[in-house]
């Protein structure tokens, strides 16, 4: 016979379980993980899930986006600025391959993500069905994690998992496959958040003796660099960054994913790594007798010719996945861990240092670029406008305090060289994957996000063209998303690499545009088009006054480059100034 004690814990354990459709509990298990905004495009099977989506309007807003890969790179944008995990529904079949883009551009840019796809009747799987697509062979290589649930019981535990994986760590994207017979499936739903999953380890204990050794290189070197890539921002270690870099007194240089993981007027940044960084921390990474590494992860594009690269130093590497380690560049003191934890250990145990005399060097650099690069595209004598100028003109407008959005290509380049930043989580750009197309619906998953903040996109017309059917969700959201379209007529950066390597043979880059205001006007959205200098001031003023979208068309230069550059294969002290 129970006793009552029993009977009341029983009876308590109960009244924790309601009776529900799998449909429903992908709602409760979203609303459990804190989710309010979620991104996506129906279909047949994932149509129970939007019918149960009906009667939770009030707690979670959906946003039809017109195509699912913008509904996954709008996810993207709106976790890039909260640090949040971005959410998508997506149908089987098409709908899913559609993402596939998006997905894989979140994996290789650490995006943590989580998208439910809906997926045919588990008695259909496997019979080539209408609109089946294996769709987690498809994305095992580019997820953290993906699952498919074939019974409703098991949509809490995997909703769970996926959250925790994809936030947790490195993080990434992590796709959910529900056959549309669990979603219609009834069971007693509960949910219970997952902290641990087996084999799966996110976070790996700081070892003391690595950071003493990492220490005493630090003391010692004369000429230390510092490379500061998006961990910082996705570990959220920006203040332990600076304490870091003040006590050191090091130079510091950003990836183009670690834009804005420290102000850009802070005296030791000495501007962006790569292909198309600055002058100066490019052609010192070879001078450099230390380099740091602080949550980056050696990208070719930062690193060019490995087997000429940091040739006279010894490397430190801050990183939380140990699969970047030795991957690329040989680190002599790897520093396995979350930089939120290891970089206050070593700023704890370095001594307090300056650095005037290797900065200096930096300085002369800029001066050379300053004269050479930057004062003719700021400033330029020429007629034409140049994407520089607009660019500068655009964050002077905004004192350098908004979120900064590109697409593809010269004016990515461009974008990342002169915007300027006061505020950490203001970039969302298109990395490792460098997806055209990617910048439209991000830029309004952004602003969606952070909706107090001015939400800055910079496109080429190329890349505009891509994803252009996304200013219909920006017509419907009301979303408030300046773009500054800078106008071509050309693949700007495959046009480039034309005139530069292969004599400028412009094979099938020159673009024979559309209307662009004829366009914007038939989806609401105010636009003006700029071909004047005299004309860009009060324009980009008016865009900035303007409540609500705006397209600002610029038409620059059509041969305009960007430099410097490093050439592919060339090392990064063979970087050219024209």
């Amino acid at each position: 016979m129970e006793t009552q004690t029993q009977t009341s814990t029983m009876e308590a354990k109960e009244m924790k379980k309601k009776r529900m459709s799998g449909s429903e509990a992908v709602m409760q298990s979203l609303l459990h993980e804190g989710v309010d905004l979620l991104f996506g495009y129906p279909g047949g099977a994932i149509m129970p899930v939007y019918d149960a989506l009906y009667h939770y309007q009030d707690k979670l807003n959906h946003i039809l986006t017109r195509h699912e890969q913008g509904a996954v790179h709008a996810a993207q944008g709106y976790a890039r600025v909260t640090g949040k995990v971005g959410v998508c529904f997506v149908t089987s079949g098409p709908g899913a391959t559609n993402a596939v883009t998006g997905i894989a551009d979140a994996m290789v840019d650490s995006t943590p993500l989580v998208v439910i796809s809906g997926q045919v009747a588990s008695p259909l799987l496997g019979t080539d069905a209408f609109q089946e697509t294996d769709v987690v062979g498809i994305t095992q290589p580019i997820t953290k994690w993906n699952y498919q649930v074939k019974r409703a019981e098991e949509i809490p535990e995997a909703i769970a998992k996926a959250f925790y994986i994809a936030r947790t760590g490195r993080p990434g994207p992590v796709l959910i496959d529900i056959t549309k017979d669990a979603q219609f499936a009834q069971f007693d739903f509960e949910y219970k958040p997952v902290n641990k999953v087996r084999s799966y380890k996110p976070r790996t204990a700081v070892k003391a003796d690595k950071v003493a050794e990492a220490v005493r290189l630090i003391n010692l070197a004369k000429k230390p660099l510092a490379l500061v890539g998006q961990g910082v921002v996705l570990g959220g270690a920006e203040n332990e960054l600076m304490e870091f870099l003040q006590k050191t007194g090091m130079p510091a240089a950003w990836t183009l994913l670690g834009l804005s993981a420290m102000p850009s007027d802070f005296e030791q940044n000495v501007g962006m790594l790569g292909m198309h960084g600055n002058y100066g921390p490019n052609v010192k990474t070879n001078e450099a007798d230390l380099i740091v590494a602080i949550g980056m992860r050696f990208d070719d594009r930062v690193t060019g010719n490995v087997q000429k690269y940091a040739s006279n130093a010894k490397v430190v590497h801050l990183e939380i996945d140990p699969a970047e380690i030795n991957k690329i560049i040989y680190a002599d003191v790897p520093v396995l861990g979350d930089v939120k934890e290891s970089l206050p250990m070593l700023t704890d145990m370095v001594s307090k240092n300056n650095h005037e005399a290797w900065l200096s060097e930096f300085k002369a650099c800029d001066k050379i670029e300053t004269q050479k690069i930057i004062q003719p595209e700021l400033f330029p004598a020429k007629e034409g406008l140049t994407m520089g100028e607009v660019i500068r003109r655009v964050t002077e407008q905004y004192s350098d305090d908004a979120i900064m959005v590109t697409d593809v290509g010269q004016h990515q380049m461009m974008a990342s060289r002169y915007f300027k930043f006061k505020q950490t989580r203001s970039v969302v750009t298109s990395g490792g994957l460098g997806t055209m197309g990617f910048g439209l619906p991000a830029a309004m998953g952004a602003k969606l996000g952070q909706p107090d903040r001015p939400v800055c996109l910079f496109v080429g017309d190329g890349g505009f063209q891509m994803t252009i059917q996304e200013l219909g969700t920006i017509f419907q959201t009301q979303a408030d998303v300046k773009i500054i379209l800078l106008n071509n007529n050309f693949l700007g950066m495959v046009r480039q690499w034309q005139e530069l390597f292969f004599d400028r043979r412009y094979a099938s880059t020159e673009l024979i545009n559309p209307d662009f205001q004829m366009i914007a006007k038939g989806y609401g959205i105010a636009t003006e088009k700029v071909t004047e200098r005299d004309d860009l001031d009060a324009a980009v003023n008016r865009m900035a006054e303007h409540k609500g979208a705006y397209l600002l068309e610029v038409v620059v230069e059509k041969e305009g480059n960007v430099f410097p550059m490093v050439p592919t294969g060339a090392s990064v002290s063979d970087i050219r100034l024209e």
